[in-house]
């Protein structure tokens, strides 16, 4: 379960207040799998890193009843001027898991070759991803939070991480943005809408979908 309690979240954008997420009022089922829609810009990265505790909110705050992760290919999860192994290990460290375990899975799934113990200031935006997809993954955790992180890569990193992510949705849920469609019918069971500062949940994905379309189309 994640409830969204009186939550609020703005922007300064030239001397203007942009509200992203305007007095959130809202419980989330335990155990569904969620697409999150919206527009370009609706404030979806925004929500996933509040509920995630990489982000204050305005005002409000997001209980939940189990564990979360980082906004998975959210680049700034990782310290910036420590190496992948470096990152990796102080990550263990933090959720309790066996460090030298959570190494070896991360490295051998993210397969980014020497940059491991490299800073990560000299990734790409695809090795980082590859990092906190690999990190998040060899991880448990109730919920995952997921931003487009399985388009990332070739053909065969893009299998590799679609397969272990269904691995993980056997026994979790996940909150997921996501622009392919036919990823959103295969891992999502329901989908929020976030449009207008608001959060809508919608049963029925399909319902959803079209929603969601007809408003790109609109905009």
């Amino acid at each position: 379960m994640i409830r969204f309690e009186n939550l609020t979240k703005s922007y300064w954008v030239r001397d203007r207040r942009k509200v992203v997420i305007d007095n959130l009022d809202l419980t989330l089922p335990t155990g569904d799998s969620l697409a999150l829609l919206g527009r370009n810009g609706a404030g979806k990265s925004t929500l996933l890193q509040i509920i995630a505790g990489t982000m204050r909110p305005d005002s409000g705050r997001v209980v939940s009843d189990g564990s979360i992760s980082w906004p998975v290919g959210f680049g700034g999860s990782f310290h910036r001027d420590l190496t992948g192994a470096q990152n990796v290990r102080f990550i263990a460290r933090i959720y309790g898991v066996d460090t030298d375990e959570l190494v070896e899975f991360v490295k051998e799934f993210a397969d980014i070759g020497a940059h491991f113990h490299m800073p990560v200031r000299s990734y790409s935006q695809g090795m980082r991803s590859r990092l906190t997809f690999g990190a998040s993954m060899g991880i448990h955790f109730d919920t995952y939070l997921v931003d487009e992180v399985t388009a990332v890569g070739d053909a065969a990193f893009r299998a590799k991480s679609r397969q272990v992510f269904k691995e993980r949705m056997k026994t979790s849920s996940a909150i997921m943005v996501s622009h392919d469609m036919a990823q959103v019918r295969e891992f999502c069971d329901a989908a929020i809408i976030l449009s207008g500062g608001r959060l809508r949940y919608y049963r029925d994905v399909d319902e959803a979908i079209e929603l969601h379309l007809d408003m790109l189309k609109k905009s």
